[in-house]
């Protein structure tokens, strides 16, 4: 059976950590842990979840891709993924095949040839055959992928994964040269500024995958580089340049992996750093510390075992605990606050990258939260701002119930961690300040807004709001400089309102989502329904959304379409529900008419099950 571990370091010599591990989970197999009553309730979730994946595909978590290609190219896969991993690692990819035999690029999104062709590859490398998996999933999954022209239309991402596994020319996919790196840091296309026959298929991309179809400018080029560039810097005596250029990649990977401690910034860059490493050096310290780091990836589940981003685990926390405290139950949940303020407190990030970290293109981290633990070491300013609240929430309590505050310097350092830009917006990782014409050379068909930097209502809202409180508690700490961040962040928030009164949300969906962050953050500000317009216009938005029931729902297609589309049948969504209560409250609904406020606590109230819990909801448009 499956169990999780939480703040173990193992016994892998390759593995490291800033606090002692606080935070991290893995998962491990035992199979003599647990009951058979309880290895029975885990079997019938199982099955319970396979019958009704078209209906709810999303996991309760009932008992708590790429990865896979990097460890069969490098030799380990067996190691990594013994019998048990791949058994669930299968459970997940039939869990989540759609019912015209593709993958999506999320579990309720259609089929795109990007996600059903690395899936089929890795139930192959996995043992699988031809005709194999669960429901006949490798020939349904193959189908999808013939009827739609074949791999030659996947995306230039998948071009250059299947380049990597042998399956695929390298002529046949776009070049991205790493001389780019010897470009002056001042020049809009250094790489610093963004993230990012067989020859004629370079530019093929199969229709469900084409979510951002590539400008002229960006094919032109991709073909110059091809076809003048490529040629020359692969032979003597410019071939030099290439090494050295390749010199200068592998060192921006290696400063990367160590102040993250070999996690990286997420799933996506893990496995390509992970690779490089590999081909430097098959035998080396540098890979060996990044398979040390791969269970911190894994989660499992009723539907199978997934990669995750990196985790979520101080964002989760800073927001259970602001729920705990809103509840004024403190005497009786005295032992769980306790625990958690100690997990925030562990969790900050007590030191800025080392080295020159500017001439790595990195921002301040010292005094900030990452999205996960400690260990990972990427700043971000919306979980800065959340851990600072809890932390400023708890300094107002007792030592007997939350233990030991120790206020120190790390604490006021984290008003340093918000990379606000000249509009007064807030990104999530780091100062937006690159040109937003770049974004015109995004190589990735099936996302958009990947290449720079942007500003989110989201970010700058939970920074108004932590600064909010902090200037309250230590009002003549960089009193000026506060004042006019959260001045110039409300005008962002009111500047970058909808013509229907909401606001975009980039990280959660999507209008409902953004509009009660806003909410929440132009009344921290000092706004209110009286005196500020966007607010006005802001709840008249939720207010006119508001369906039969009580509650709020909207489709996961809002983000794509960039325009508000409700659950069909206007159906509701609890937790959808809950954000815009969250922004109503927020606007003094209470005061003004709190007739659908009740009407949305009374859903929520109905809709909680025996054990507490709320059942998992679709945010699909098709029911």
């Amino acid at each position: 059976m499956w169990r999780l571990k939480v703040a173990d370091g193992g016994n892998d010599p390759s593995i490291y950590s800033t606090n002692n591990f606080v935070g991290r989970q893995t998962w491990e197999f035992d199979p003599d842990y647990g009951t058979s009553e309880e290895r029975a309730e885990i079997e019938a979730a199982r099955e319970n979840f396979w019958k009704n994946r078209y209906k709810v595909p999303a996991s309760s978590d009932l008992f708590w891709r790429m990865q896979v290609f990097c460890l069969y190219i490098t030799g380990h896969l067996d190691t990594i993924f013994p019998g048990e991993f791949r058994k669930e690692i299968l459970r997940y990819l039939y869990c989540h095949q759609n019912e015209d035999g593709g993958w999506g690029l999320h579990m309720e999104g259609h089929s795109i040839m990007f996600c059903t062709t690395l899936k089929y590859i890795c139930m192959r490398i996995l043992g699988e055959g031809y005709d194999g998996g669960k429901d006949s999933a490798c020939a349904r999954g193959r189908k999808w992928i013939r009827d739609r022209g074949g791999v030659t239309f996947i995306p230039s991402w998948g071009k250059t994964w299947l380049s990597i596994l042998g399956l695929f020319d390298w002529s046949g996919c776009n070049r991205m040269p790493p001389e780019f790196w010897f470009f002056p840091s001042f020049l809009p296309l250094h790489p610093g500024k963004f993230e990012i026959s067989w020859k004629k298929v370079r530019h093929l991309c199969a229709k469900e995958d084409l979510y951002y179809p590539h400008p002229l400018i960006q094919d032109l080029i991709w073909d110059s580089l091809y076809i003048c560039t490529e040629p020359l810097l692969t032979r003597w005596p410019f071939k030099r340049l290439r090494q050295k250029a390749l010199e200068v990649t592998m060192k921006h990977i290696h400063y990367e992996d160590e102040n993250s401690r070999y996690i990286t910034i997420g799933c996506v860059e893990k496995v390509l750093c992970m690779l490089a490493c590999w081909v430097e050096d098959p035998n080396g310290d540098y890979f060996k510390k990044h398979l040390a780091r791969i269970p911190d990836f894994i989660w499992v589940g009723e539907d199978g075992i997934k990669m995750q981003s990196f985790g979520s685990q101080a964002w989760d926390t800073s927001f259970a605990l602001q729920a705990l405290l809103a509840c004024n139950m403190t005497a009786e949940i005295g032992a769980i606050i306790k625990k958690g303020h100690a997990f925030i407190k562990e969790s900050q990030v007590k030191d800025i990258p080392f080295g020159d970290f500017k001439s790595m293109y990195r921002h301040i981290s010292k005094g900030s939260w990452t999205f996960s633990d400690q260990d990972h070491g990427w700043q971000v300013s919306d979980c800065t701002a959340e851990g600072l609240k809890c932390r400023l929430l708890f300094s107002m309590m007792p030592p007997e119930i939350v233990g030991v505050k120790n206020l120190n310097d790390y604490l006021t350092l984290s008003t340093s961690c918000f990379p606000y830009s000249k509009n007064g917006g807030l990104a999530a990782w780091e100062p937006a300040g690159a040109l937003e014409w770049l974004e015109m050379l995004n190589p990735v068909e099936f996302v958009g807004d990947v290449v720079i930097e942007h500003e989110t209502v989201e970010c700058t809202s939970s920074a108004i709001q932590a600064l909010v409180l902090f200037k309250k508690l230590y009002p003549e700490h960089r009193k000026r400089e506060i004042d006019n961040f959260i001045k110039n962040a409300t005008k962002y928030i009111e500047d970058v309102q909808m013509p229907d009164g909401s606001w975009y949300g980039s990280w959660g969906v999507c209008f409902t989502y953004a509009s009660w962050f806003a909410l929440v953050g132009l009344a921290a500000a000092g706004k209110t329904y009286h005196n500020c317009l966007a607010i006005c216009r802001g709840v008249e938005f939720l207010l006119n959304l508001q369906t039969d029931d009580g509650g709020w729902g909207e489709s996961y297609l809002s983000c794509p379409n960039e325009k508000y589309t409700p659950l069909e049948g206007n159906r509701s969504n609890l937790v959808h529900t809950g954000w815009a209560l969250m922004g109503l409250i927020s606007s003094g609904q209470a005061e003004r008419n709190p007739t659908p406020l009740h009407k949305a606590v009374k859903l929520l109230i109905n809709s909680q099950m025996e054990d507490g819990d709320f059942p998992q909801q679709l945010t699909m448009e098709d029911s």
